[in-house]
């Protein structure tokens, strides 16, 4: 039960599959040539926030008040992260009529302001819309979408039978 196990092994448990998934997705990029799309890399970033999150929480250990920060700022870490995972798995099962190569992600910060840049991020690029890799009929961000929901289950239901406990 998840009240029951102590918090900082959560925490730490967190930063290792997020640790790990970042992984597999460098093996993906730098071995399997699988380029990332603006949108997967904007995925990247929330699951790294997640990975940190995890670790700074398990490393600091905290009483209940600070488990309720750590918690919400997970929870906007995920569900940014999932929003644009679902984003993505929606262009990919409804690809544009027109599928146009857009810019990359840091050519897009780096040469726009980011109140146009991220218009342009979750619009997604023609690259978006393509399914590299699939796993169990899956795709990346299908995968991804069901981690940072797993992520968002997983802490709503510690935080009931936290709260359930302390009554």
């Amino acid at each position: 039960m998840p009240s029951r196990t102590p918090f900082r092994l959560l925490a730490l448990s967190l930063f290792a599959v997020c640790a790990g998934l970042l992984a597999a997705g460098l093996y993906l990029q730098h071995v399997q040539g699988i380029e990332p799309c603006p949108m997967c890399i904007m995925q990247r970033y929330a699951l790294a926030v997640c990975g940190v999150i995890g670790l700074v929480a398990g490393l600091h250990n905290p009483r209940h008040g600070g488990q309720n920060g750590y918690a919400a700022l997970l929870a906007v870490a995920a569900l940014a992260g999932g929003g644009v995972a679902a984003r993505q798995s929606w262009i990919q099962w409804f690809p544009p009529a027109v599928s146009e190569c857009g810019p990359g992600l840091e050519y897009m910060l780096e040469s726009f302001p980011l109140a146009s840049s991220l218009p342009m991020i979750f619009r997604g690029a023609g690259d978006c819309s393509v399914v590299d890799w699939t796993f169990l009929h899956l795709t990346i961000a299908n995968w991804s979408f069901l981690v940072f929901a797993a992520i968002l289950g997983s802490l709503a239901a510690y935080l009931l039978r936290r709260k359930k406990s302390a009554f």
